[in-house]
């Protein structure tokens, strides 16, 4: 077990421990990946530097980019619908830190102005 372990996310605390791939939090039962810690901490070394969004597969998203969904997405409001797989979205803005973790700003095609998750979208390179 590593002495240097980095602090819970959530609540701070420093009795983090490893569980697999996983880092585990026994104050507040938080789980995250290490992984993404490292990631974090090459993301966040300069505190001015703005945080890399990715897409599904890694690549760096920017504002102005061209990307397409990756799966259906059901789309909740405002008449309903699916997004299928495939729609090539132009021209998105970044939007990080927003809710539910949907940072990227765009409009869809038959859907008109929307927030999606970098998850389910491709850079289409």
């Amino acid at each position: 077990m590593s002495a240097s372990l980095p602090p819970c996310p959530q609540c701070q605390s420093e009795f983090t421990y490893e569980m697999g791939g996983l880092l585990v939090c026994p104050m507040c039962a938080h789980e995250w990946s290490a992984d993404a810690v490292t990631g974090a901490e090459a993301t966040h070394a300069d505190a001015n530097s703005e945080p890399v969004i990715k897409d599904s597969v890694g690549n760096v998203l920017e504002d102005g980019d061209t990307v397409t969904v990756v799966k259906d997405l059901k789309v909740k409001g405002g008449g309903g619908g699916t997004v299928k797989v495939g729609t090539k979205v132009r021209g998105i803005r970044l939007a990080p830190g927003g809710p539910d973790g949907h940072d990227i700003d765009a409009k869809v095609p038959g859907f008109g102005q929307m927030q999606l998750k970098s998850s389910v979208v491709k850079k289409v390179l």
